[in-house]
């Protein structure tokens, strides 16, 4: 008979943002008067940049004549893409990353979640408390988690953020193989220092570890003290893999193109102990099990980085940490401590000792505004709850005034 992956059974029954959609359908079936605003989930809401728009329809051009026409592109993404990533996101600020060593996907939600298939099955995990629910989920599918004790796996190693360690993980107490980091972090917004992320590689290179490292939302570091990739610590190349997306960046959520960072000098081990290249592993993988980005679409992020492109981003960008500024600035006058919110677009706000859940059904139907619970990205979460600052201006400042009027 045919059988199924028991672990998958360890899941909880649906995703997080199901559950959330789910919540806000059912309120709306029932108050179909009710405008809701939505600063949950974090997806765009702004169109995409008129220079990626403008290469998406040459692209789309091109693949109608015969002459410029083509089919599958390279496992790794076109050369035009990945030479635009090196040279303005790594070389020039002095990184030592190839073009060769980037690889083009369809979103860091599935590389974050797939690259754990290159690994043994009984490694050590270690992963942030609270986090982006992808990380634990795919090591439960895996069989990697343990038994459930109605808080945590057994076979985890969690990495508390809290208020007492400013929700910035400490190094764990003993040794684990592979570890998962975000920054600007989601779902807190909190960001990492040079200083403090040298000691997380310095750990991995001593304990032959290796740091699967989400920087999907570094176009929204304003602060030049802070490391906008892991490669800018001495060593990384040897111990980590970087996550990147034109997702936040770009708002391609719908569109779908992202990249990441394998570098050569990535080392990993077989069971005798022998080194072997993770960057030829991740590309067996991908051979195997992706077929690529479209044409037209790498065609639309290579105008990220056209002189019109970086202007058109970076006001993109620069619109949403307006909107967290505002989402913030309201925090305040209605007394509620929060975090985030300056170098990331997400704003993590302490409930006053309210259930998350309690506080998500609170917003939601006294004032019809979304956020998402924080107790869905794991049991530090709990009394806590994330604002997204994705939205329009307009639809920001109602909805910070709706809230101030629930709350009252």
């Amino acid at each position: 008979m045919i059988r199924i992956n028991e672990h998958y059974n360890q899941l909880k029954p649906s995703y997080l943002f199901s559950d959330i959609a789910k919540k806000v359908e059912a309120h709306q079936k029932a108050h179909p008067e009710v405008d809701i605003i939505r600063l949950g989930i974090g997806d765009v809401t702004q169109p995409l940049p008129p220079a990626c728009v403008k290469a998406f329809h040459q692209g789309v051009e091109a693949l109608a004549d015969a002459a410029s026409f083509r089919g599958y592109g390279p496992e790794k993404g076109y050369p035009f893409l990945r030479d635009k990533i090196a040279v303005n996101e790594y070389q020039s600020r002095g990184m030592d990353i190839d073009a060769d060593e980037i690889f083009i996907s369809d979103g860091s939600k599935c590389d974050t979640g797939n690259f754990q298939e290159l690994f043994a099955p009984d490694i050590r995990v270690a992963i942030p408390d609270p986090v982006y629910p992808v990380y634990l989920d795919t090591n439960i599918m895996a069989g990697r988690a343990g038994d459930f004790d109605a808080r945590r796996f057994s076979n985890i190693v969690y990495l508390d953020a809290t208020r007492e360690n400013d929700f910035i993980p400490q190094l764990p107490p003993g040794q684990v193989d592979l570890i998962y980091m975000c920054f600007p972090n989601n779902p807190t917004g909190t960001t990492i220092t040079k200083s403090a992320l040298r000691l997380w590689v310095e750990y991995a290179v001593e304990n032959r570890a290796l740091i699967l490292f989400d920087a999907a939302y570094e176009a929204f570091i304003r602060d030049e003290s802070l490391p906008r990739s892991i490669y800018e610590i001495d060593g990384a190349k040897e111990v980590a893999v970087e996550f990147r997306s034109f997702s936040k960046t770009a708002g391609f959520t719908g569109t779908r193109c992202a990249y990441t960072v394998v570098p050569k000098a990535c080392k990993v081990y077989d069971k005798n102990g022998e080194t072997t290249g993770l960057h030829g592993l991740w590309n067996r993988r991908q051979a195997t099990k992706f077929n690529g980005v479209s044409y037209p679409v790498q065609r639309a992020a290579e105008a990220v980085y056209s002189p019109e492109g970086k202007v058109q981003v970076t006001a993109l960008i620069d619109g949403y940490l307006e909107n967290a500024a505002i989402i913030r600035s309201a925090m305040d006058l209605l007394g509620f401590d929060h975090v985030g919110g300056e170098n990331s677009p997400y704003i993590w706000v302490d409930g006053q000792g309210r259930d998350s859940w309690s506080f998500f059904d609170l917003l939601l139907e006294q004032a019809g505004i979304v956020c998402t619970p924080g107790e869905g990205f794991g049991s530090c979460g709990q009394g806590y709850i994330r604002i997204s600052a994705f939205n329009s201006r307009e639809n920001v400042e109602k909805a910070m005034e709706r809230m101030a009027r629930a709350l009252k």
